[in-house]
């Protein structure tokens, strides 16, 4: 996979040294970064940079965290995580990446001590937005692939629709395993069961 470039070379006033380099970011550079409201991940140690997410961003992810909170709960499969929270994917891949939404399977969950999780999740969920909808579906995506995710869902609030990607056999590619919009729902195959009415997530 070619090494992406930066989405923004705007950072923060330094603080306890020099920033590195594109492309020799690591978790204990950006641990120095300050929490101002924006979104930092380290992706094959690049640094990206995303705005504070919008209302509609917010009103769909609330949906989506209760709906899936529930049914994860209610079957006991493991433990709903949202962002921000940092993920470590392995293999330096993305240290860290913050999904919208993960999925962490029973027996693997974080320590209650833990800043973060190590590891490969289950499912991610990412809520698209316009400034960041190519930066989800290219670069994030393609660190998901490289990690072995099993299953990746896009909720994107302008269209109102949802798309299930599941890895494929040959752990090469994401296939589409659902798609649906308005007065549809959407399944899951990790989580068998998992049934979620598009117009629930977004009212509207």
């Amino acid at each position: 996979m070619a090494q992406p470039a930066p989405r923004s070379q705007v950072l923060p006033e330094q603080e306890g040294g020099p920033w590195p380099a594109p492309g020799k970011w690591t978790y204990a550079d950006y641990r120095r970064l300050p929490d101002d409201g924006r979104r930092y991940e380290v992706i094959r140690g690049y640094l990206y940079v995303s705005a504070a997410p919008s209302t509609i961003h917010q009103r769909a992810l609330r949906q989506l965290v209760v709906e899936f909170d529930r049914f994860v709960k209610g079957q006991r499969l493991g433990e709903i995580f949202f962002a921000p929270y940092d993920i470590l994917l392995p293999e330096g891949i993305a240290e860290p990446v913050q999904p919208d939404l993960v999925f962490i399977r029973a027996g693997e969950e974080p320590g209650r001590d833990t800043q973060n999780f190590q590891g490969v999740p289950g499912l991610m969920v990412e809520v698209l937005s316009p400034s960041t909808r190519r930066y989800d579906l290219g670069t994030k995506l393609g660190a998901y692939l490289e990690a072995g995710i099993p299953e990746v869902w896009f909720a994107d609030p302008v269209a109102e629709t949802i798309r299930v990607y599941g890895l494929s056999e040959d752990r090469k590619r994401y296939l589409e395993l659902s798609r649906g919009g308005r007065g549809e729902e959407v399944t899951s195959r990790v989580l068998q069961g998992l049934r979620i009415a598009v117009s629930e997530i977004f009212p509207g």
